[in-house]
């Protein structure tokens, strides 16, 4: 058995209560990767934040994060249904409902924003979505996350050429598709666009499945409730006209615009314990740069 599945046995308030201690310990670790990753991250596009409420910012950010990967691992564990059980609310159902019945399909776009993974099976309630998917580090990891998607009614396809006709074919055929859009692409899948005011390169591949296709467009989130008591999702109509321009810099910054209110809604459920600049052209990756170049491009480049 694939120790992972363990995790079916624990009761989710017990992981909860375990990511909480984790979180804990590694906010009492600023040395770590994930906290000088995130204090980058907030250094490059909340400047004008007050420190003290950038040190909590930072720590509810751990927090979150936390919480997001043992929910996740855990909702990969159970059976479909589970996760469904845990949605509470549904805020603008009806976009989403609006979205699946356009005749160009639709594409969902889903940040790193909340515990998406937990929201995957209530979607597949919908239909059966073409998925790109990139297997992850270790084969005990990759089997069981992909043993845990495979339950959904997704058709999983890599993420390659092959991958993108997939998509590409499903939208042509009203069907719908899921895209996490913030990855960092390699050079050749990207144009350098705006994400919270930095300059970094961003994957076009939504903008130009969506110029291509012409699909409805919906952005998606699944956030933890306050209470406790499970997850609500919330639905986004992006109808920016800009969204579709053939110019792939204009609908990217569109996209990322999008983003970017989404984001704001929920900032702290954000992952920026992704590097998601680690490509800006006019300084290189700021995670691996010396303190000193980093401190003199955010004086140069102040925006927020």
């Amino acid at each position: 058995m694939n120790p992972y599945h363990l995790f079916r046995f624990v009761p989710l308030s017990v992981l909860q209560t375990l990511a909480r201690f984790v979180a804990w310990v590694i906010i009492k670790i600023p040395s770590l990767s994930i906290m000088r990753t995130v204090h980058i991250n907030m250094a490059l596009i909340a400047q004008a934040l007050p420190e003290h409420q950038k040190r909590q910012l930072v720590k509810d950010i751990i927090y979150h994060q936390c919480l997001t990967s043992i929910e996740s691992i855990k909702s990969w564990a159970m059976p479909p249904e589970w996760s469904i059980a845990q949605i509470r609310d549904v805020h603008n159902k009806d976009i989403l409902l609006e979205g699946l019945a356009n005749p160009n399909g639709m594409l969902a776009i889903v940040p790193h924003l909340g515990t998406w993974e937990m929201m995957n099976a209530w979607l597949n309630q919908f239909g059966a979505p073409t998925i790109m998917y990139k297997p992850v580090k270790g084969d005990i990891t990759n089997n069981f996350v992909l043993q845990g998607r495979s339950r959904l009614n997704a058709t999983l396809v890599p993420t390659d050429g092959s991958g993108v006709k997939a998509v590409f074919k499903t939208l042509k055929q009203a069907g719908f598709s899921i895209v996490l859009p913030d990855h960092v692409p390699e050079p050749s899948g990207g144009v350098v666009v705006p994400f919270f005011g930095v300059h970094t390169l961003t994957s076009t591949l939504a903008s130009k499945l969506a110029s291509k296709t012409k699909c409805a467009l919906v952005g998606l989130s699944c956030i933890r409730r306050d209470d406790g008591q499970g997850f609500d999702i919330h639905c986004y109509k992006l109808d920016n006209a800009a969204l579709y321009d053939r110019n792939a810099e204009t609908a990217t910054h569109a996209l990322n615009q999008a983003m970017e209110h989404m984001i704001s809604d929920h900032y702290s459920h954000y992952m920026w314990g992704y590097r998601r600049f680690k490509r800006i052209p006019t300084l290189g990756n700021p995670y691996r740069t010396d303190e000193a170049t980093l401190k003199a491009f955010i004086q140069a480049h102040r925006s927020y």
